[in-house]
């Protein structure tokens, strides 16, 4: 089954793109000279649909901007518009987003994110995409990040950056995703919620706000438990967060930001075609002889102040410092015991100034990032640790870099040029401390630079370019050693990218209407050229890490929103992707029949990078009506088309595309100081098989993991407010 027909499929080439950015522009010309469509923001309500571009400010970018001011793609989700979801996984929150794929293994664990390819490597965890919490990174300094510390009842706003991010910030050729707990609220409050659906979900905790002259303090906690679609795939999560915010004076703030994460999950592992072709909810035999699992404690704890200062209030410093503590425990085919403390700080400082009759934007700063370890290898029994250290090893990551930012305005309120540029200095040291003993280090510096345009057709509506550099340092697991008397793979380099995009957004706003009201828009093109791209190969069935390829990456990210008439909302996004392999040769070395090693080189250039969609599709239709000044009814249905992917590097094998529909409905009652919503839904209405999880590039063949069959949830939080 194919998602879209060839025809179609083929219009999506870059001469269409243009000739929309072209008909979109000619269409708001039009539209503003008839005075149809509003060009200027003077005297447009608070509510309206401008808000979306123009008054939304973004910090995920370093500096805080509007969307509408920002030279590339910039996604902004506010708690509003999933209040009455589903909140276990991202994808539950994010599947909207134009560019970014989601493919969830486990709830919400080793949930892969994929910008432009980038992080679609990654079989654990998140790879390639920054990952903040409260704009403190989630990620490990090796660039590596777990999802167990989000608390989506918690959360109140999501930031999603596309696109190269290495000027910025370290290890995010991908972009960035920036979660930011709801310190926004007006007055104190207690809401408890619950959450109950299929396979055994039950979540509870509550919510507490409380603003008191100049604090706040915001604190959430959650309990989590799930029995999973699969076999040996339950699971428990104790999550708390904390901030607490202070304003001293009127123009400095200090904020103390904390969480703690408990919990274990076990791990039904990936399956072979015939294995998901005859049960595709079963789990790998190994690994539940082995009892594959993950038990997790972490917490952190940062303290952040925040000044204006100048006689016209034109400068603004801002000091982040964290600690980090972290204790694993991790089973496969050994079971080990991982400590980690991690001690981080971030500096910035942000000009705002006139250089002549130009506004002219400034910002400099610095990130520090810290992270020794122990790991201790036992043997595994059945899911047990066995009596004998087997195996102590010291580790230690070391990540330093800063970067500066210039935004200078070229042509008054029309063109702006923003220069960024990063230098990073990561050091990886590892030492075994039982006999023999061993010890080695790999540092990887670069500087990565990036130039940006934005020029505004209108106040609401801008055109944009950027071109820049990526770089991107191997993980500690890719750096693995196939030679004895070395722990890391001395021949491994850095991953670099060249990238190009070029876009339009905007806002048009027919004001004196209620019929297609408003629609807001952004359509990208980008082109990424990658060399010594990171690749596995194999070595007797096990997996190292080479530079072996050269990439390019072709795409197209279209997403829109359509106010039909007061409440009823039409939103759509688009990915179409063309990422194929320039050249990549792969080395394997095996044993033949006779027991006599064999090397192998296989020629996968041309071929199409594995699991990445060709075509991603996301449409949704939502309704809210207001039922006087105390009952507001919502509705929603939401469809996504994925196309089918490649497994591997080869090519041998595609999964089949796959239509997801799913709907809620929900209802928000408040009675006087009493608040009740209640909310329902049913996801994969039509209980289609997929492959949700593709375990790329597998020695084994385990390639396949199943996504949600049909689950049904129902929510029910109770607040007062004081």
């Amino acid at each position: 089954m194919t998602l879209l027909p060839p025809a179609l499929q083929k219009t999506m080439k870059p001469l269409l793109a243009l000739l929309l950015i072209a008909f979109i522009f000619a269409e708001h010309k039009t539209a503003c000279a008839k005075g149809v469509v509003r060009c200027d923001t003077t005297n447009i309500s608070a509510d309206s649909g401008s808000r979306d571009l123009d008054e939304v400010v973004i910090t995920a970018t370093r500096v805080k901007q509007r969307i509408i001011d920002i030279p590339y793609p910039v996604v902004r989700i506010n708690y509003s518009t999933y209040k009455y979801d589903r909140k276990i996984g991202s994808s539950d929150m994010l599947s909207s987003v134009p560019g970014l794929f989601l493919q969830s293994r486990y709830g919400d664990h080793d949930v892969r994110f994929s910008i432009r390819g980038f992080g679609s490597r990654s079989n654990s965890g998140v790879r390639g995409i920054r990952i903040l919490l409260d704009d403190i990174p989630e990620s490990e300094p090796d660039g590596q990040t777990r999802l167990e510390a989000l608390d989506f009842n918690s959360i109140g706003k999501i930031e999603i950056v596309r696109g190269n991010a290495s000027s910025l910030y370290t290890n995010a050729p991908g972009g960035v995703a920036n979660f930011i707990n709801d310190m926004n609220f007006d007055r104190s409050s207690v809401v408890q919620f619950n959450q109950f659906g299929s396979f055994g979900l039950h979540k509870n905790g509550f919510k507490a706000a409380v603003k008191s002259g100049n604090y706040r303090l915001l604190t959430t906690y959650s309990y989590v438990n799930y029995d999973g679609y699969r076999q040996h795939n339950n699971e428990y999560w104790h999550i708390l967060n904390m901030v607490m915010e202070t304003t001293p004076t009127p123009h400095t703030k200090l904020s103390v930001l904390g969480y703690f994460v408990d919990g274990a999950i076990k791990l039904p592992g990936s399956l072979t075609r015939a294995e998901f072709e005859q049960d595709p909810w079963q789990a790998d035999p190994k690994s539940v002889s082995r009892d594959e699992k993950r038990i997790s404690t972490k917490g952190r704890l940062g303290i952040r102040y925040d000044a204006i200062f100048g006689g016209n209030l034109n400068n603004e410093i801002e000091v982040t410092t964290y600690g980090t503590i972290k204790f694993f425990e991790r089973t496969a085919q050994d079971y080990r015991i991982i400590n980690r403390y991690g001690l981080g700080i971030s500096v910035k400082y942000v000009n705002k100034s006139l250089v002549g009759t130009r506004h002219n934007e400034f910002s400099i700063g610095g990130d520090l990032f810290t992270q020794p370890a122990r790991t201790e290898y036992y043997q595994n029994i059945k899911g047990t640790k066995g009596d004998q250290l087997e195996q102590l090893e010291s580790e230690d990551i070391i990540n330093a870099g800063f970067y500066i930012s210039d935004n200078f305005e070229i042509l008054k309120e029309k063109m702006f040029v923003l220069l960024t540029g990063r230098y990073d200095h990561v050091v990886y040291k590892q030492s075994e401390e039982t006999l023999p003993s061993r010890s080695d280090e790999r540092p990887f510096s670069a500087f990565t630079p990036k130039i940006a345009l934005n020029y505004k057709l209108t106040p609401l509506t801008a055109l944009y370019t950027s071109f820049g550099w990526s770089f991107d340092a191997p993980a500690v697991n890719e750096l693995g050693s196939a030679e004895y008397e070395y722990l890391f793979n001395h021949d491994l380099s850095p991953q670099e990218s060249q990238n190009f995009e070029a876009g339009i957004k905007g806002n048009l706003f027919r004001w004196e209407r209620n019929f297609m009201k408003r629609l807001t828009y952004e359509l990208t093109l980008f082109n990424i050229r990658i060399s010594n791209e990171i690749v596995p190969y194999e070595v007797l069935g096990d997996v190292y890490y080479r530079n072996a390829a050269k990439t390019n990456r072709f795409g197209v990210e279209f997403g829109a929103q359509l106010e039909i008439i007061p409440g009823l909302k039409l939103g759509a996004t688009y990915t179409w992707s063309h990422f194929d392999y320039l050249s990549y040769n792969a080395l394997s070395i095996a044993a033949d029949s006779t027991g006599t090693l064999v090397e192998t080189n296989r020629d996968f250039s041309g071929n199409i990078v594995p699991s990445i969609p060709q075509n991603n599709v996301y449409i949704s239709l939502s309704y809210s009506l207001h039922l006087g000044k105390q009952v507001t009814a919502y509705a929603k249905s939401s469809y996504q088309g994925i196309s089918g992917m490649w497994v591997d590097d080869q090519n041998t094998d595609k999964t089949k595309a796959y239509n997801l529909l799913n709907g809620l409905v929900g209802i928000d009652l408040r009675f006087g100081k009493f608040n009740l919503m209640a909310s329902g839904g049913v996801n994969n209405i039509f209980n289609e098989i997929y492959v949700g999880f593709t375990n790329t590039n597998s020695a084994t063949k385990r390639f396949y993991e199943a996504g949600a069959p049909r689950d049904w949830y129902v929510s029910l939080n109770l607040g007062y407010s004081f």
